[in-house]
């Protein structure tokens, strides 16, 4: 028997031994020890997804896309640049429905997102979002914000929800919210008609307060393009200091300090189901609602250090 080639008899190129060794060697050092399981985890996910072997909801939620794709984005952003801290998480419900209200800043909706995170991070729970038709109509968010998790804000799919024992948020607010400007920072927009103290009330599930600070601060909000904003079907057309000026660069949030702190839930089993169409009931709920979310915003405020730590 002839003894194995060196590499000069061999002439020049490599051997797939080589390339393989050189392949895992190279990945080890990039990605770590445990890269392979995280390869073989990737690969069954794209397999279920190529397959159509996952479960959806009637409303479009897909859990895995929610806890692997969007939340594990989300990760990085919300504990390395917004340092979010959070306040009165034993408020929420373990299980069972229950409606979370939040304020809404920002210019873009981050906030949303970062509640969504932040809760899923600390109780395992999902929150589902009630959101405007604009976030539907919109090509790729739409179909994300629904695998995410959102649905469109209308009493009857937040009385199903609720009714089905899910955590719902809304943000009462709306554009007027997140649109308003720098100026009018932590000072609460009108709060709507009252849709989601119906649908709280009818299916009798607590509401629990949201404060939320730092928000304001990503986008600070110096002006708006309201001509373009009515011809792309926008509600407005921000310009903060960075953007447009430096084009994409522009949209990067600014990283401000974050705390949310969810209050006392606001009972509302004691009423009859009638009350839910009460307009008076709805009125002085509503107004609770708003004023204890005011109140801790106040507070939350002059416990802050500063704007970025």
């Amino acid at each position: 028997m002839r003894p194995a080639a060196t590499t000069e008899e061999r002439g020049p190129g490599i051997a797939p031994d080589e390339w393989l060794m050189a392949f895992r060697t190279g990945a080890g050092e990039v990605f770590g020890d445990d890269w392979e399981r995280q390869l073989a985890r990737f690969l069954a996910f794209l397999r279920r997804r190529l397959t159509g072997e996952y479960a959806v909801d009637e409303y479009g939620f897909d859990q895995e896309v929610a806890e692997k794709l969007l939340f594990a984005s989300l990760r990085p952003i919300a504990e390395k640049w917004f340092r979010i801290e959070t306040r009165g998480l034993e408020n929420l419900p373990a299980d069972g429905g229950a409606l979370v209200v939040s304020n809404h800043s920002g210019t873009l909706p981050v906030d949303g997102l970062m509640t969504m995170f932040t809760i899923h991070e600390h109780t395992g729970r999902f929150l589902r979002p009630l959101g405007a038709d604009l976030v539907f109509r919109m090509p790729f968010v739409g179909g994300l914000a629904r695998k995410g998790g959102a649905t469109l804000a209308c009493n009857e799919d937040a009385e199903r929800m609720l009714s089905a024992g899910e955590l719902v948020g809304v943000w009462p607010e709306g554009f007027k919210g997140i649109g308003k400007p720098f100026a009018e920072r932590y000072r609460l927009q009108r709060f709507g008609r009252g849709g989601f103290v119906s649908a709280a009330v009818r299916t009798g599930v607590p509401i629990v307060p949201l404060s939320v600070v730092g928000a304001e601060e990503i986008y600070p909000l110096v002006g708006n393009m309201p001509s373009l904003a009515r011809l792309l079907g926008i509600p407005y057309l921000p310009i903060t200091p960075l953007f447009p000026w430096l084009g994409p660069l522009g949209l990067v949030p600014l990283p401000s300090k974050w705390l949310m702190e969810f209050g006392e839930p606001i009972r509302t089993d004691r009423y009859d189901v009638a009350a839910a169409d009460d307009p008076m009931v709805v009125l002085e709920v509503t107004d609770q609602v708003r004023e204890t979310i005011q109140q801790s915003l106040h507070s939350l405020l002059m416990q802050r250090e500063s704007v970025w730590r």
